[in-house]
């Protein structure tokens, strides 16, 4: 399924692109795809973005050319996941701790186009998944009852396979934060969390996506769709 919904993702690459490259399971589908029409000579002259240092050494690996996001004006188009999508495509990202680089990413793009399965699509941000918040190392116990006094609860991430808290690629921490009825006004949230001393970005991507693709299984069989964003 993830596959069926990256290779529908590179269907909307054209040749001579400047493309953002996302991160994640199935953003990692895309690369790959993205490298085999390279390789087959369907896109030519494309050059990648990367969002993290997954998705950059990904690419490296395949051979795609990559270039700096401070050389670049803009980007065509970026492919990336994200943890949620409401029914206005806003979204919740930073499952993988890198939402800070897929936001200035984001921001700079033509397009923002998301590839998720469908199990990623909630009525309302935040009831179940965490809204990720990248700190500062020493203000991250400050920000934390900062974010307290806004009726949530929040828990510095840490690692699975190394003793202590998942360092993000510009050196941070993570605070995952749940609030007790889910974000109801996810515009007014990512500026009050932004707002906060000791805050570097929250994984709240606002009115930056422009289509979406998602997987599911029907009939046993992978089936990709684009919904249509409610006003």
């Amino acid at each position: 399924m993830k596959l069926a919904v990256a290779d529908a993702a590179i269907r909307e690459v054209k040749s001579d692109m400047i493309l953002g490259l996302g991160s994640g399971s199935t953003a990692a589908l895309m690369i790959k795809s993205l490298a085999n029409e390279i390789r087959l000579g369907k896109l030519q002259n494309i050059r990648g973005v990367a969002t993290s240092f997954q998705s950059e050494v990904l690419a490296l690996e395949l051979d795609i050319p990559l270039i700096d996001l401070a050389s670049v004006s803009k980007i065509d188009l970026a492919i990336d996941g994200a943890d949620e999508v409401d029914p206005r495509f806003q979204l919740i990202k930073g499952g993988g701790a890198c939402h800070v680089r897929e936001k200035l990413v984001a921001s700079k793009s033509e397009q923002l186009l998301i590839v998720v399965d469908e199990t990623k699509l909630v009525q309302n941000l935040n009831q179940s998944f965490p809204l990720p918040v990248e700190v500062l190392p020493n203000a991250w116990k400050q920000v934390q009852e900062a974010i307290s006094e806004m009726n949530s609860t929040s828990s510095l991430r840490m690692a699975t396979k190394k003793a202590g808290p998942v360092v993000t690629d510009q050196g941070n921490l993570i605070l995952d934060v749940l609030f007790d009825n889910g974000i109801k006004n996810p515009k007014d949230v990512e500026m009050k969390i932004n707002n906060i001393p000791g805050v570097l970005e929250n994984g709240l991507f606002i009115d930056l996506t422009d289509k979406v693709l998602v997987g599911k299984i029907e009939n046993n069989t992978p089936v990709v769709y684009s919904p249509s964003r409610e006003s």
